[in-house]
């Protein structure tokens, strides 16, 4: 029998692992559209509501605003993104989707929803079960104001 050394046994790493290869899986599925995760990332949640301040985006998705300033800049260059200052607060910028944007929804959401189905992905793992278990997991850190 393989005995599993310290680092094997970290729960902790076999988050890292897994994270590590979910972002390697997304960014090959994205990188015909020139994306990289962490867009893709930001697009999920304009998706979900256009016109959004940039803090509430990176409260949204855990970044803070000097690591989602540089990440958006790149998406409005791109054309995917347009960003206006707020008419309440000079200082804070409003994220909009742009046509491209709007109409890449679908082709992504169907690139990325064809790669889990060729990985089997449903099938091997429980992932309803996974994903209650990290979200109870990341309410655990919340609560301890991690």
């Amino acid at each position: 029998m393989e005995k599993l050394s310290k680092l094997d046994q970290q729960l902790c790493f076999e988050v890292y692992k897994a994270s590590s290869n979910f972002t390697k899986m997304y960014a090959r599925v994205l990188e015909p559209f020139e994306l990289t995760f962490t867009q893709y990332l930001v697009l999920l949640v304009l998706w979900e509501g256009d016109r959004l301040m940039a803090k509430e985006i990176g409260a949204r998705l855990g970044l803070g605003i000097g690591t989602l300033n540089p990440i958006i800049s790149r998406m409005e260059a791109a054309g995917w993104l347009s960003k206006e200052q707020s008419p309440e607060d000079k200082r804070a910028s409003i994220i909009s989707l742009t046509e491209k944007a709007k109409g890449s929804h679908d082709p992504i959401e169907a690139a990325v929803a064809d790669k889990l189905v060729s990985c089997n992905f449903m099938e091997d793992v429980n992932a309803i079960a996974l994903m209650k278990n990290l979200k109870e997991l990341n309410a655990f850190f919340k609560e301890m104001n991690l």
